[in-house]
């Protein structure tokens, strides 16, 4: 399933985070748009606040902008810009049989900019036995520095 190993270490979901995942399924369900609009991010912020967004998908693909970005950007300019834990869910493409919501695992750019923002924030990850929370700085364990 994985070619890479699997970070240890993961801690089980609880209600916050169930909470955080209905958020991101109720954002990417009112404004799922093919091609458009197939990834949202609901970010839990220290003070408890639930910030969402959606991905921003263009012709010109580098032009495009990830859910996480969206939502972190909310959670900066209307709260404190923290990060407690984060999570994204996908939407299935047109042509796949299963129609489930997907937790998915952020890109580098998304788990580079978690990290600048919030080190110790945790991520919830696709894992092959369920979506575990990992320790955002886990997933990067090289990152870039200015």
């Amino acid at each position: 399933m994985f070619d890479t190993p699997i970070p240890s270490g993961g801690l089980p979901l609880d209600g916050d985070d169930l909470e955080l995942l209905d958020a991101a399924e109720a954002v990417l369900r009112a404004h799922y748009r093919p091609f458009w609009h197939m990834v949202a991010a609901a970010i839990r912020s220290r003070d408890g606040r639930i910030w969402t967004g959606v991905h921003l998908g263009a012709t010109v693909g580098r032009l495009s902008v990830c859910a996480e970005a969206v939502a972190l950007g909310r959670a900066v300019i209307e709260g404190d810009g923290s990060i407690a834990t984060v999570v994204a869910l996908r939407h299935p493409k047109p042509e796949e049989h299963d129609r489930r919501l997907a937790v998915v695992a952020p890109c580098g750019a998304c788990r580079e900019m978690v990290v600048d923002y919030a080190p110790d924030a945790l991520v919830i990850m696709p894992l092959p036995d369920g979506p575990l929370k990992l320790p955002a700085r886990g997933l990067l364990p090289f990152p870039y520095r200015r």
